[in-house]
């Protein structure tokens, strides 16, 4: 047992290091002598998806979750790398079962509102972003993802409160504002423009 806490130790090492094909190997080795081993399952899933490898990275979560079916971490990597290969109908489900176990699961509420923005369903996106910023007002990411959901739903006053209190928070927002789509119809509008120079 001290040999795979060992290994694990390594692999995770190497995972932080960005070195992920490395740690991918021993996370393999780990899995041979111990196929249930969670955190192996998870962190090489987690590695994978990291790689860029999304299908593998769900094949990998899938297994832990044969084993495993209500594993939270297992299931919330997996509605990110669904997200990754815009599989939303699935990750939307994976959240909804989620949801309905633990409402307020924030890291899931996250995934479920950029899930609802991307398939259009931006009112349903937006009640989302509210219920989270109930909880922490001052998460920016969530702001500015409100910003967008307003902004498609041609609420230009509220849009732009929203994106003011992000970049307030953060002025990486005022670059994100530039080049996302949401903010296009916006190119003239003197409020926008002072925003974001």
């Amino acid at each position: 047992m001290d040999n795979s806490n060992d290994l694990l130790n390594s692999a995770n090492k190497l995972f932080l290091k960005k070195r992920f094909n490395d740690a991918i190997s021993i996370y393999e080795q780990i899995l041979k002598s111990e196929p249930n081993n969670i955190d192996a399952i998870n962190n090489m899933g987690y590695a994978l998806s990291k790689s860029k490898k999304y299908q593998h990275a769900i094949d990998c979560y899938d297994v832990g979750l044969r084993n495993n079916p209500n594993e939270k971490t297992l299931l919330i990597n997996k509605i990110s790398s669904l997200r990754k290969m815009e599989i939303l109908d699935s990750a939307l489900d994976n959240c909804n079962k989620l949801l309905n176990e633990t409402p307020n699961e924030l890291i899931v509420m996250y995934h479920k509102l950029r899930i609802l923005f991307a398939i259009k369903k931006y009112k349903h996106s937006l009640q989302i972003c509210d219920k989270i910023l109930q909880i922490y007002p001052k998460n920016a990411d969530v702001l500015f993802d409100k910003a967008s959901n307003l902004a498609h739903l041609n609420r230009n006053a509220d849009c732009l409160k929203s994106l003011s209190l992000a970049i307030e928070i953060s002025k990486k927002f005022k670059i994100k504002a530039k080049k996302s789509k949401s903010f296009q119809g916006f190119s003239k509008d003197q409020n926008f423009l002072k925003l974001i120079e």
